[in-house]
């Protein structure tokens, strides 16, 4: 979706949360096992190590639970001061729930019908200004700064801002949970399993033990990088743990009842139905909500997950999807502690992507977040949960886990020329994918010499910050922040003008670094084809014209790889692209109505290559009505290449096309 700087909520009638929720397999309350305890550690350094040491030292909290906790939190970063999506702050993600009130809702920015099909009415928000709640009304989870505050004695304002501070304002936390569970301020890490669970803020059991159990395998494993700020931590590998996870049944949180939920046993997950429903549009004429009902992968095949960001905190993202009048999707995670509620099966097709062949073909997740916020950080825990769901659904359906079939929003493509403009760009710039994949056991890295053909695109987080503007207010530069993107330009040269996107700009206006304009933007993971180099510059062809980015050998943006890549067949000057893979006009049974296969402006040109993905057949679910029996799924003789055609990807028919190696 487009990030938003205006404060909005999900309109008044959206209804409240019905969350029947859903038992956590047993396995999350099983202790977790490792090798022997490493020997203890040297005198505490100065910097953010010594202040794990001295907190840890004042409250009697073991080190390790401390670095622990903060590393899945924060992964020790300060993030200079800025809050994260729910308000949390510093290395411990101290929240402060003034700070954690949604702007405006997905799908409530832009144009984009998150249906992205003509055969019903295009979908739009109501939209209203937000009501801030009582503080009686937030969840604990969200108000733990001040109650850091109070036991530690510090002020709040010092608590978002100096790190030291809040890593002793975390471990006074600790203490206080492992004292209220009667529990001895122990030396040893196994003790403290439920006072790490009640340091999550969750109100269930597994969602508690799911978060427990992710920082004891933090503490397990052991883990040391450099921070935001420059310091580095280290976590020494703590092995020999048996914690005691019965802990969390006797802290009077909720057991979830058993649901519908498809997740890995590794995650908290709850089932918080979206709802089929007939309903009255305001004409009066029948209408419904707020996904179709399918039998996937039976009638389609599930082969892309699309990664967005909520632009909306938590409830107010819930009361959304729970709308009949209104958008779906199949997940959403939440920030603080990775918890996931599904709202829709993964057989069925769920409206979230604005291009209906995606959604007919694609599982939904959004991710409590905010686009043009970069300080507004994504916590470890969330990136850990959709990691870890991912890699469930990947192996479950088959989707390969790759940057062609794991998608942002902003890359998938209109269906349209008419509807490019409007496509939404989430979770944008400031999603770390390298990281992302990196916990699924993917990361991105060079696969081929330097004539391999292809790049895969792959700068290094922290140290990759261009400029953005628009992230408060148009033109306004955005604060300085790592990123996953990449420009483009038409030049070997900084000062040269950034490619221009005809689609987004059919009158030929530039391309800018808004944030939200995509562009003239290679995004983590991507492939392109390798149309030349020039001294630290590399050209790859996008959008049909070659594209070049700075690409410095001592700091690489893209690493060379090798794989297939499309041209135009012998003799054709220049081959259409397609927003969709719609069948041919012959596949369409009775009564159902043909679509058009309509080409996008683009063009890709004779010399061009551009790395491709799966080969698929022309499909078409025809989903107009409530009653699911007139719904078809046609399928065509005409078969497509996915391709990474821009920042978003795109078709081309197989028959305009011949296929080589990258390279060659």
């Amino acid at each position: 979706m487009r990030g938003s700087v205006t404060a909005r909520t999900p309109a008044a009638r959206r209804r409240a949360v019905r969350a029947a929720g859903a038992l956590v397999s047993a396995g999350l309350l099983l202790p977790l096992l490792g090798a022997a305890p490493s020997a203890p550690s040297s005198p505490a350094p100065r910097g953010l190590q010594g202040a794990f040491a001295a907190a840890a030292a004042e409250y009697r909290v073991p080190q390790s639970v401390l670095l622990g906790v903060s590393y899945l939190q924060s992964r020790w970063d300060a993030h200079g001061g800025a809050p994260s999506v729910t308000g949390g702050y510093g290395p411990m993600h101290l929240t402060d729930a003034r700070t954690a009130i949604a702007a405006a809702p997905h799908h409530s920015e832009g144009d984009e019908d998150p249906r992205g099909d003509s055969s019903r009415r295009v979908l739009k928000p109501e939209e209203f200004t937000a009501k801030v709640p009582a503080n009686a009304q937030l969840p604990a989870r969200l108000k733990t700064l001040p109650r850091a505050a109070e036991l530690s004695g510090q002020s709040a304002e010092r608590l978002r801002t100096d790190p030291a501070a809040n890593v002793r304002g975390g471990a006074a936390l600790l203490a206080a949970a492992q004292k209220k569970l009667g529990k001895p301020l122990s030396d040893d890490p196994a003790d403290w399993y439920g006072a790490i669970a009640r340091f999550s803020g969750a109100d269930d059991q597994a969602t508690a033990a799911t978060y427990a159990n992710d920082v004891f395998a933090v503490i397990r494993d052991g883990q040391e990088r450099t921070t935001d700020a420059g310091q580095h931590v280290t976590l020494a590998a703590v092995g020999g743990l048996e914690p005691d996870a019965a802990q969390v049944r006797g802290m009077g949180l909720r057991k979830a009842p058993e649901g519908e939920t498809e997740c890995p046993s590794t995650v908290s997950c709850e089932w918080i139905p979206a709802p089929y429903e007939e309903f009255k549009d305001p004409n009066g004429n029948d209408d419904y909500g707020n996904h179709d009902l399918g039998n996937r992968p039976a009638s389609q095949s599930i082969d892309t997950i699309v990664v967005h960001d909520t632009e909306g905190r938590w409830e107010g993202v819930l009361n959304m999807v729970q709308d009949p009048t209104y958008v779906s999707w199949q997940y959403t995670l939440r920030s603080t502690d990775g918890h996931i509620a599904q709202h829709v099966k993964a057989k069925d097709v769920a409206w979230h992507a604005g291009n209906w062949y995606v959604n007919s073909k694609s599982i939904g997740l959004e991710h409590e977040g905010f686009l043009t916020a970069p300080d507004t950080w994504y916590t470890e825990a969330m990136y850990r949960s959709s990691a870890r769901l991912v890699k469930y659904l990947s192996k479950k359906y088959d989707i390969p886990l790759d940057r062609r079939h794991i998608i942002g929003h902003d890359n998938v493509p209109g269906t349209l020329p008419s509807t490019i403009a409007g496509m939404h760009t989430d979770p944008g710039p400031y999603w770390d994918w390298q990281h992302y994949f990196t916990l699924m056991g993917k990361p991105f890295k060079r696969t081929a010499g330097p004539n391999g053909g292809l790049v895969t695109v792959a700068p290094e987080y922290a140290k990759n910050r261009p400029e953005y503007t628009g992230c408060v207010k148009p033109g306004e530069k955005c604060v300085p922040h790592g990123s996953a993107a990449v420009r483009v330009h038409t030049e070997p040269r900084d000062d040269a003008p950034l490619v221009k996107d005809i689609g987004l700009r059919p009158g030929g206006g530039e391309s800018t670094i808004g944030v939200n304009d995509t562009g003239a933007r290679l995004s983590t993971g991507q492939q392109y084809a390798v149309a030349g180099r020039k001294g630290d510059w590399t050209a790859v062809w996008y959008l049909g014209q070659k594209a070049w980015f700075k690409n410095p050998e001592k700091q690489p943006t893209a690493v060379d790889a090798k794989g297939l890549v499309v041209t135009p067949k012998g003799g054709a000057t220049e081959v259409p692209v397609y927003g969709r893979a719609y069948p041919e006009k012959e596949a369409y049974p009775a009564g159902v109505p043909v679509q058009a296969v309509t080409p996008l402006p683009y063009k890709l040109l004779a010399g061009q290559k551009y790395a491709i993905g799966d080969k698929v057949p022309g499909e078409y679910f025809y989903a107009p009505t409530f009653d699911t029996a007139p719904h078809k799924v046609v399928r065509g003789k005409d078969m497509y290449y996915q391709v990474q055609f821009g920042h978003r990807m795109a078709y081309v028919r197989a028959a305009d096309v011949k296929v080589v190696r990258s390279g060659s």
